[in-house]
C-alpha cells in the first residue's frame, strides 16, 4: 500500500471540496465534507463548524462526532469561549492547553477537559469583512499547530465560506429573479387591463390605471390581482359601481 503524502492528502482535500462544489450542490454535505478532511488530514481527535444565522445566534451545523458538537453546545450555551471569540473577532484562536486558560473560559475549559479534549484551534469562516461562523479542531492532546497547518485550516475555511456564500448568492439571486419574473408578468397582465378598461369606459390609459389602482386599493388587494381578474372578465369596473360577472 502507498502511503500519501501530506501535500498528497492536502491535494485530494481540495479536489475533494472542489468536486461538492458543483452544481445544484448540499452545503451541508459540503461542511461535513470538510470537518471529516480537515480532522483525518491534521489528526484531529474532532472538527466542528458553527455558523450564524444572521441573527446573532450561532447555531453547530456540522461535526465529526457527538463530542465536538457536545462542547460547542456547551460553549453556544455560555454565549462564550474560543470558537465564539474566533467568530466574533474574525481572527484565529489557537489554545494549545486548554487546561491552562483558567477562569477565560471557564464553561468552555469544564466541558471540554471533561469529554477528553486537551487543546484546540479555532479559524474563523470568514470573506473580506463578513465572517459568518468558525472551523473548530480538538486534539486529546497538548500542543498548537505549525505556522503551515494553520495556514492550511485557513485555507480549507476560505473554501467553506465561499462555497456557503456562494450557495446563498445563488438563493438570493433565485428569489430577485423570481422577484423581478413576477413584476414583469404582472406589468404585461396591468397594461391588458387598462386596455380593457380604457375601450370599455372610453377613458385614457393613465384613467383607466387610476380607475383599477383606487379599486386595489379600497379592496386592499395587489393591483397585479385585480388585473388579473378584469383580463379574465372575473371583474367588471363600472362608472359609478364593481360588479361581478
Amino acid at each position: 500500500m502507498v502511503t500519501k503524502t501530506r501535500e498528497g492528502q492536502l491535494l485530494e482535500t481540495f479536489v475533494t471540496l472542489a468536486d461538492t462544489l458543483v452544481a445544484d450542490y448540499d452545503v451541508v454535505d459540503l461542511l461535513h465534507t470538510l470537518v471529516e478532511k480537515c480532522a483525518a488530514l491534521l489528526e484531529a481527535s474532532a472538527a466542528g463548524i458553527i455558523l450564524s444565522a444572521g441573527d446573532g445566534e450561532l447555531e453547530v451545523v456540522a461535526s465529526t462526532n457527538e463530542r465536538s458538537r457536545l462542547v460547542e453546545i456547551l460553549q453556544l450555551r455560555a454565549g462564550s469561549g474560543p470558537c465564539v471569540e474566533s467568530f466574533t473577532s474574525g481572527l484565529a484562536v489557537a489554545v494549545p492547553d486548554i487546561d491552562s486558560t483558567g477562569d477565560k473560559w471557564p464553561k468552555f475549559r469544564q466541558g471540554a477537559l471533561a469529554q477528553g479534549f486537551a487543546s484546540m484551534h479555532a479559524v474563523p469562516l470568514r470573506l473580506r469583512a463578513t465572517t459568518i461562523g468558525s472551523l473548530n479542531l480538538f486534539w486529546d492532546r497538548t500542543g498548537g499547530l505549525s505556522t503551515a497547518d494553520t495556514n492550511t485550516v485557513q485555507a480549507l475555511a476560505d473554501v467553506a465560506t465561499i462555497g456557503i456564500l456562494q450557495e446563498r448568492a445563488i438563493r438570493e439571486s433565485d428569489i430577485v429573479r423570481q422577484q423581478l419574473q413576477h413584476a414583469l408578468s404582472s406589468r404585461v397582465l396591468i397594461e391588458q387591463a387598462k386596455g380593457v378598461v380604457a375601450y370599455t369606459h372610453g377613458v385614457h390609459m393613465g384613467d383607466a390605471f387610476d380607475k383599477i389602482r383606487e379599486y386595489a386599493r379600497h379592496n386592499g388587494l395587489p393591483l397585479a390581482d385585480v388585473a388579473e381578474r378584469i383580463v379574465n372578465r372575473v371583474l367588471i369596473l363600472s362608472r359609478c359601481s364593481v360588479s361581478r360577472d
